[in-house]
């Protein structure tokens, strides 16, 4: 196999790794810490933050936006976060890909392209900079679409590998790196909301990429069952429904929208739909050089996006829900059915504890966390789950 033999290990830390920096982002961004450092990736031109008397008023003079040391560490602690996990993620991608034809050569090359063009954003060379983290990008996935899920190099000794994870791991790395786009945008284009839940989108779709490759690298890790086809076709329904209803959620945060019916639940406003402007509600693109911290909707928007949150939420349960039954009816499923109804559950009733006591931070926070939980669930199961003809043919 051309993976290392720690590889699965590396890839669960990872993955647990990205867990954390998904609910810890959520922390900063509901605790409004989300501009507190008004550069990138520094903060007020610190490695870390200004903490110091001198520092502050140095940073004070200097920037637009004043420094606010209690918010500041949350900020920078979570790129903190982010960059050791891009760390990790780039060296799965290089034991995952080191067997492959130039892999490690792409590899390195895309990262010494990213990694070149972070000085050079900082000294103010914009355009060179983004040329070259995009040229890093485009190697990236151009490997992961080239390389096979078993290794091109020897036709012959292909057919006794195992799939292997340079593709995840490579597109793995493209969308870390993508990450770090997301995070510099946010802050210099002041927490534009569709860059705010691509953001939230592109941590989760991180977390779901190193799952399903922390599973594919685990030994005896798949699930074997007759009729997984059936439910692997339901499981994929429930992870589009979940995945609309995550964008759904970060659209609501990046809006302000989460108080827009007040404390009223399962009503709005007293009404069962208040009136609501969905074609503001979803304009997706408003332009640059608006400052979008603490919303620029009117009410009636707002209330649109908040009510279709809460619809799409019922479509979700409903589905998951029928999914998790028949889950506790497979055998060797049940832990996993009794998992996920017990997620559900809990992520309705903070939903609905986050509207009627006004969006407390730690409900707040846990609701990301029920997400990507989730999220994880739904991962697994697509990662494990096979019939039993594939599982032969895969060990063949």
């Amino acid at each position: 196999m051309s993976m290392h033999r720690h590889f699965h290990r590396l890839a669960w830390l990872a993955a647990a790794l990205a867990l954390c920096v998904i609910v810890f982002g959520a922390f900063v961004r509901l605790s409004n810490a989300g501009l507190s450092c008004p550069d990138w990736p520094t903060c007020y031109g610190h490695a870390a933050w200004p903490t110091q008397v001198h520092e502050i008023a140095n940073a004070n003079a200097h920037f637009a936006r004043p420094v606010e040391t209690g918010k500041a560490w949350r900020e920078q602690i979570h790129r903190m976060l982010a960059g050791t996990l891009g760390v990790l993620v780039l060296v799965l991608a290089l034991l995952a890909v080191r067997r492959r034809p130039r892999g490690s050569a792409i590899v390195a090359g895309a990262s010494v392209l990213v990694a070149c063009s972070i000085p050079l954003y900082v000294g103010g060379a914009f355009m060179t900079a983004g040329a070259l983290a995009m040229t890093g990008e485009a190697l990236l996935i151009a490997g992961a679409l080239t390389w096979s899920n078993t290794p091109s190099f020897n036709a012959s000794a292909a057919a006794c590998m195992p799939p292997d994870s340079a593709r995840l791991a490579a597109l793995t790395l493209a969308m870390a790196v993508f990450q770090a786009l997301l995070g510099m945008w946010t802050v210099i284009w002041l927490v534009m909301p569709i860059v705010v839940m691509g953001h939230l989108l592109g941590g989760l779709a991180t977390f779901a990429l190193l799952t399903a490759m922390a599973w594919r690298a685990t030994p005896e890790g798949r699930l074997t069952l007759a009729g997984a086809s059936r439910l692997r076709l339901l499981l994929w329904i429930g992870l589009a429904l979940l995945i609309a209803q995550v964008a759904l959620g970060g659209w609501t945060s990046a809006n302000y929208a989460a108080w827009a019916c007040g404390v009223d639940f399962p009503k709005c406003l007293g009404q069962w739909w208040p009136t609501s402007d969905f074609h503001q509600a979803f304009v997706l693109w408003r332009g640059f050089g608006v400052d979008y911290s603490g919303g620029v909707l009117a009410s009636p928007a707002r209330v649109a996006i908040q009510m279709s949150h809460r619809v799409v939420a019922f479509l979700v349960f409903g589905h998951l829900t029928g999914v998790g039954i028949r889950l506790l009816r497979t055998p060797g499923l049940r832990v996993w059915g009794t998992g996920l109804l017990v997620l559900l559950v809990a992520q309705i009733a903070l939903g609905i504890g986050n509207v009627m006591l006004g969006l407390p931070l730690p409900i707040a926070v846990a609701h990301n966390a029920g997400a990507a939980l989730l999220l994880f669930v739904a991962v697994s199961l697509l990662a494990r789950l096979r019939e039993p003809v594939d599982a032969a043919a895969a060990s063949i």
